[in-house]
């Protein structure tokens, strides 16, 4: 296309991802390796991993345009609502200027009764963003954290290099639907994402749907990613999936925590404990959709645990913060870079009442904004573990 330049996708201009992978038509990013996902076997893990939360493409240039072909590929399923369209943030040096969405996608249609998926192929889209400055600058196009995109073409009206990554810190963080972004407004406004801008580090997103359950294939690929910070949202996930029992629990930390520790002997690792979910403080899983809330057309999900069980080691999110506070507070005494954050001090009681869980589940966007200054307070402020 005559006046723009063709902008190579690769490592140096797809950030955020743990591989690339070459396909018959693009670039699709994955947060897993192949190898894991083969390990666990779970289709909602190799949906999740494929849903670029965190990924984005970056570059510095003084377009005034920029467009990005894509295919994206969007889950329904029937007889629920529908589900957010994937958004495509634009922003420029760290500030959200313009957003997109594919105008045509791939979708797979479940059968949440049988699991049965019917697949419809879409096309190609093309997103444009206008009206950029014209200067030099970081401009960056962050990937929808809901729907998987494979990046076909990426073209500027102007030449582009890569930024300067120099001295900014690598910050790996692992957690569940709420770190991957459940009900954030979009994909650079996800806690994590909004964390990352404020304080200008690098942010690899190991925020996985209904999967942060300590599967160790996932500690070893936080082994071996290359970071400056580390953090692991534990609790959610192994309660509403009632994978464990307490005596497995406190071993499971241990183990992934050791595994990280192989590769990131030193390197600032913090525990971060559930936020407030008033389902699963002191009732067990398993979670399920709230039957009467869809026959309103309204998504809502509720515990069906007994909480007597608990005294049989069932887990609860109670039960779950008390134990890896005495994790952290062990393994302090020989890790000191090991620190904790309890998720009640990210978003507790009070929050609740005052910004509910619109689904008794994940944060809303206003809730995701205050887990991330909190979180930036607390892990990046003075005296916190992450401070610079």
């Amino acid at each position: 296309m005559s006046g723009w330049f063709d902008i190579p996708v690769s490592e140096r201009t797809v950030r955020g991802a743990i591989e690339l992978e070459e396909t018959d038509s693009g670039t699709l990013p994955h947060r897993l390796p192949r190898w894991a996902l083969e390990q666990v076997g779970d289709d909602r893990l190799s949906m999740s991993e494929t849903q670029p939360a965190g990924v984005r493409i970056a570059f510095r240039s003084a377009a005034t345009a920029v467009e990005v072909d894509v295919r994206a590929t969007r889950v329904v399923y029937p007889g629920l609502p529908p589900r957010p369209v994937g958004l495509h943030d634009l922003l420029v040096d760290g500030r959200l200027v313009a957003q997109a969405s594919a105008g045509t996608a791939t979708t797979m249609s479940v059968d949440m009764a049988t699991g049965r998926v019917d697949t419809e192929a879409g096309e190609m889209a093309t997103l444009r963003f206008d009206g950029l400055p014209g200067r030099a600058e970081d401009i960056e196009v962050w990937l929808p954290h809901n729907e998987t995109t494979e990046i076909v073409a990426i073209r500027a009206d102007a030449a582009i290099e890569p930024v300067d990554l120099s001295g900014r810190r690598r910050w790996l963080h692992h957690g569940s639907s709420i770190s991957q972004g459940s009900n954030a407004g979009s994909p650079s406004l996800t806690w994590p994402a909004r964390t990352a801008t404020a304080t200008g580090v690098e942010l690899t997103n190991l925020g996985f749907g209904g999967n942060a359950l300590l599967d160790p294939c996932v500690a070893r690929v936080m082994r071996d990613t290359p970071a400056d910070l580390i953090s692991v949202e534990i609790g959610i996930n192994l309660v509403n999936a009632d994978l464990m029992r307490l005596r497995a629990f406190g071993p499971a930390v241990h183990g992934f925590l050791d595994t990280i520790r192989d590769g990131h002997p030193d390197t600032p690792l913090t525990v971060v404990s559930s936020i407030c979910c008033p389902i699963h403080e002191q009732t067990p899983g398993p979670g399920a959709f709230d039957l009467a809330a869809l026959a309103v057309g309204e998504v809502r999900f509720r515990a069906t645990g007994d909480p007597a069980e608990t005294s049989a080691g069932k887990l609860t999110l109670q039960v779950i913060r008390d134990r890896l506070a005495d994790i952290v507070a062990q393994r302090r005494r020989h890790d000191p870079a090991l620190h904790h954050v309890n998720g009640l001090d990210l978003y507790g009681p009070a929050d609740v009442a005052e910004l509910p869980l619109p689904d008794a589940l994940h944060p809303d966007a206003a809730g995701h904004r205050r887990i991330a200054e909190r979180f930036g307070a607390l892990a990046f402020g003075p005296g916190g573990p992450f401070a610079g």
